[in-house]
């Protein structure tokens, strides 16, 4: 419950912001709404801005949706192991050292994000300290770093602000065909605005858009999960990661959500592969062979 309270808060938020900027742009640039320049616009700020904000906002979202307790100063054996060995992995990697944290959970998993290279967090489960071996989590901490130095989140963001724009402009413009067609005749809807028509259709076509692009986002992942393993093995070896990956074989289901879920180190059981956004272990294991 907080998580979705949290979410929808977050949200709202971000809709406001959003809109208050969208309506800026238009009077100052006098542009039309309803014209292919105005969709486009709409649909560019709601698909790219929505998009960086999650982006900037994604650390402060992780520790509160996890309840992730970052590592300011290590209390244990434990801690001072995580805090030394991602220090290593990222001097390696030639990125800042990123935050280090710890969340509360039974599955073996850990994630990355932040907004850039140099200002990250990297999040291990008790779970997965206290299932795996050390190489076995240092090859863990390997991948979540190797995303970092990829630039996984600022690429991934990316890929989701274009498909946002694109899912958005095109369903209003079809929706916009389809609502002139069912209303050619009615002036006086015409006159006033988009009638509910033009509403529904919209929202028809950004739902069926939108899982066709989650389709392509969810692929462009599973890509840079291949990437992030060959990071991992050039940094700590490729039988450490392969040994990591075969202990997730008996791993409990993923509880993380959206791009925490992307760049986590191991997903749940989708219903299709088209829509995980983590190729299968087998796959990922014979990728390192």
């Amino acid at each position: 419950m907080k998580r979705v309270v949290l979410f929808l808060i977050t949200n709202l938020a971000v809709m406001l912001v959003l809109g208050i900027v969208l309506s800026v742009l238009m009077s100052v640039f006098g542009i039309d709404n309803r014209s292919l320049g105005g969709i486009l616009t709409i649909a560019a700020v709601f698909g790219f801005g929505g998009s960086f904000i999650s982006l900037y906002m994604s650390k402060w979202m992780a520790k509160k949706s996890t309840g992730a307790m970052v590592i300011e100063q290590p209390r244990n054996e434990t801690e001072h192991w995580l805090m030394s060995t991602v220090a290593r992995q990222a001097q390696q990697a030639g990125i800042k050292m990123p935050e280090v944290a710890i969340y509360d959970s039974p599955e073996m998993n850990a994630f990355a994000t932040g907004p850039s290279k140099n200002n990250s967090l990297v999040a291990v489960s008790t779970g997965l300290l206290h299932n795996m071996t050390r190489d076995e989590a240092e090859a863990v901490l390997a991948h979540e770093v190797s995303h970092v130095a990829n630039g996984d989140m600022v690429t991934l963001t990316l890929i989701q602000g274009v498909v946002n724009t694109f899912v958005i402009f095109i369903s209003k413009v079809l929706a916009g065909i389809v609502d002139n067609f069912l209303n050619s005749n009615d002036e006086e809807g015409e006159s006033s605005g988009h009638s509910w028509t033009y509403f529904l259709f919209d929202m028809v076509f950004q739902m069926v858009f939108g899982i066709l692009a989650s389709i392509v986002v969810a692929y462009f992942s599973r890509k840079r999960e291949f990437a992030a393993d060959r990071g991992a093995a050039n940094l700590v070896g490729a039988h450490k990661m392969r040994a990591a990956l075969e202990r997730l074989r008996s791993n409990h289901e993923s509880q993380l959500e959206g791009s925490m879920m992307a760049f986590g180190i191991a997903s749940g059981k989708s219903l299709s592969e088209m829509f995980a956004s983590h190729p299968p272990l087998e796959a990922r294991i014979n990728a390192l062979r």
